[in-house]
């Protein structure tokens, strides 16, 4: 069973067991969060599609950590203008394991 889940405004496929990176929630480590915003349920016996969410669906997740991603650098630059500007960024994220879909 799989389901398609929306938070951060972005979207992500998952299964039962899954450990998934996700933009950072307001939740401690080692608590449960509960994903309400379920797009579609699928298993066997085919696939239920919400409008725009499933009613009565939800995923369970278990908060592993909440931390920073890689440093990306982003570099600006302006030709014959002697200006150049050079930022770091790190992206906060949380890692949650799927526990359980309730369709």
């Amino acid at each position: 069973m799989y389901a398609i889940i929306e938070t951060g405004g972005k979207q992500y496929k998952v299964a039962e067991g899954d450990v998934v990176f996700i933009e950072k929630l307001d939740a401690e480590a080692e608590t449960e969060y509960v994903f309400d915003k379920v797009i579609a349920v699928g298993g066997d016996d085919g696939i239920k599609v919400g409008k725009p969410y499933v009613k009565g669906a939800a995923v369970k997740a278990k908060v592993l950590k909440n931390g920073k991603g890689k440093k990306i650098y982003v570099m600006t630059y302006k030709p014959k203008k002697n200006e150049k500007r050079k930022l770091g960024h790190r992206q906060p994220y949380t890692k949650v394991e799927i526990a359980a879909i309730n369709a």
